[in-house]
């Protein structure tokens, strides 16, 4: 259960955390969702039961491929990494959130 700490995530900021955190290099689903956590200093914790699913929304739109391989501890793992029409959608999406974010920070400074 996630602590008192952790925030629900806005409809379809998911998807843009898994894209970013793909960016880099290929990761298995367990290791996005610690690195996610990891990055947020653990306000955002993305359990399982909604980790697996977001994955394979983004594999069904072509925006992350996946392939097994051997994990760090010498388990079969399915890796997941971003594709063309990914790091083309985590700009649009990036741009989007970044429009959002000024946009509010406008309000909250106003009101």
């Amino acid at each position: 259960m996630p602590d008192s700490d952790s925030l629900e995530l806005p409809q379809g900021t998911l998807h843009l955390l898994i894209l970013q955190t793909l960016a880099p290099e290929p990761l298995h689903g367990w290791a996005i969702s610690q690195r996610i956590q990891q990055i947020t200093r653990d306000v955002v914790q993305i359990p399982q039961g909604s980790l697996y699913p977001a994955l394979h929304r983004l594999e069904r739109r072509g925006w992350i491929a996946a392939s097994w391989d051997v994990s760090a501890n010498n388990r079969r793992a399915k890796y997941y990494k971003l594709t063309a029409a990914g790091k083309k959608q985590l700009n649009q999406e990036t741009g989007d959130w970044q429009k959002l974010v000024t946009a509010v920070a406008r309000v909250l400074k106003t009101c």
